[in-house]
């Protein structure tokens, strides 16, 4: 069976595990060369080797998205080995203990999920940026949230009206706003830009405490990733449709 997506390189960032571990192979069973970023050297080079005894063509390479100086020698490794970049998952995020509701939240805990889950995010979409427009149609996707929704967190019947964590909700809120500034400044590219929210899956970061498998969690995010010429840009996603903003 062919791999209609052979030939292609991907970036995930946070690849090393969860939801951006299965996004790197899945994206890896389509054919695509997927780049995993982790800022931990040996947990990087475990994952790389678990996608490689599954025929993946998978390469770790070190990415804090923390750290401007990692983040711009993997741009330069990218560019050098292969001049391009297909594909870019921002999915590195984190939840910090700390944050809470705005008139509890530890500023310290909010400026860290900020720097992490959109700092971090808008350092490596803009130091990636110059290789996503090598390629003949680049993707960009966001890894967001559902608590990102200014829509259904106004909403007091959504089911998860009550998790309001200012940084993390703020976070992907802005990460949101990031998305439609970018796919408007690259409309006229052929590069689409869109946010993914994955639904309660089960990972670290809620103690696997979600209601979905982590395959059903990375599924919207490989869509977006694969998307083809005349899919829209500029929006947000779950499996099964449109997220509200």
């Amino acid at each position: 069976m062919a791999l209609k997506h052979k030939g292609k390189i991907a970036l995930i960032t946070g690849a090393n595990k969860g939801i951006g571990f299965e996004v790197a192979r899945q994206l890896g069973a389509e054919g695509v060369t997927v780049l995993i970023g982790a800022r931990n050297p040996q947990l990087g080079k475990v994952a790389e080797a678990k996608l490689k005894a599954d025929g993946i063509d998978a390469h770790f390479i070190e990415l804090d998205v923390t750290k401007p100086v990692t983040v711009s020698k993997a741009a330069e490794t990218i560019r050098a080995q292969h001049g391009r970049l297909d594909i870019l998952v921002n999915n590195a995020g984190v939840l910090v203990k700390g944050d809470g509701p705005p008139s509890v939240a530890d500023p310290e805990a909010v400026r860290r999920v900020l720097d992490v889950n959109f700092f971090g995010v808008l350092a490596v979409t803009q130091a990636m940026l110059p290789l996503v427009r090598n390629a003949p149609s680049g993707r960009i996707v966001m890894v967001s949230s559902g608590l990102g929704s200014l829509t259904w967190n106004a909403d007091p019947n959504w089911p998860f009206a009550s998790t309001k964590p200012l940084g993390y909700n703020g976070s992907k809120a802005i990460l949101n706003m990031l998305t439609v500034q970018l796919a408007w400044e690259l409309r006229d590219t052929a590069i689409k830009v869109n946010t993914v929210n994955p639904g309660y899956t089960a990972t670290d970061m809620n103690g696997n405490s979600g209601t979905q498998t982590i395959e059903e969690g990375a599924a919207e995010t490989v869509r977006q990733s694969l998307v083809p010429d005349d899919a829209p840009t500029g929006g947000f996603y779950q499996t099964g449709g449109v997220v509200p903003w």
